[in-house]
């Protein structure tokens, strides 16, 4: 199978994040895509509130419910602590060593991999697909990666920031997250 690890903070997955997954999904031939919600990501902690992980884990896996082939994945969770994508590619390659992976990150997050831990090793466990991303261009070079596969999505500019803002100065959320999301923050009021 070639299998697609798309990971992410997820703080709340939006309608950007299921366009990503799709696309890398058609464009790469993949079989699945797990989307791998983030336990503590290192470059975000201490940086500003997280919601839970097991909060965000339940936002993304009712994301997926419903699409074949998608997968919402709490490895990071399970494992605690820190979230560091060669740990998560180890875990995979060896739950599934037959199979091909597929690590599927951002032009954004393309351009900050040299700064990863164990960056320059992540090419020995996976092959790399980069999605665009509106205001970042894909890199010429990435390091430990000769080559890579590019996807281009629309062109989407949302974020989970300014959704978390949108919530706290009440404004609307219809069309950038799924309508259960929108229920699901309302109901726990989330980022207020």
């Amino acid at each position: 199978m070639n299998i697609g690890i798309f990971g992410g903070t997820f703080d709340p997955i939006h309608i950007g994040h299921l366009v990503a997954a799709v696309n890398a999904k058609f464009s790469g031939a993949l079989d699945e895509i797990h989307l791998v919600v983030a336990n503590v990501p290192w470059q975000k902690e201490n940086a500003r509130y997280l919601t839970p992980a097991q909060t965000r884990f339940d936002l993304v896996r009712q994301a997926v419910s419903n699409m074949e082939g998608y997968v919402a994945s709490d490895v990071e969770i399970r494992r605690g602590g820190r979230s560091y994508t060669y740990d998560t590619l180890a875990h995979y390659r060896e739950m599934y060593p037959g199979d091909d992976l597929f690590l599927v990150v951002g032009a954004d997050a393309a351009l900050e991999m040299h700064t990863w831990e164990r960056g320059d090793e992540l090419s020995k466990l996976s092959s790399l697909i980069v999605v665009t991303r509106p205001g970042f261009e894909i890199p010429k070079s990435i390091l430990g990666w000769d080559t890579w596969q590019s996807v281009e999505i629309p062109s989407l500019d949302i974020s989970s920031t300014d959704l978390r803002l949108r919530v706290k100065d009440g404004r609307p959320l219809s069309f950038l997250l799924p309508e259960f999301a929108i229920k699901f923050i309302e109901e726990h009021g989330l980022f207020m």
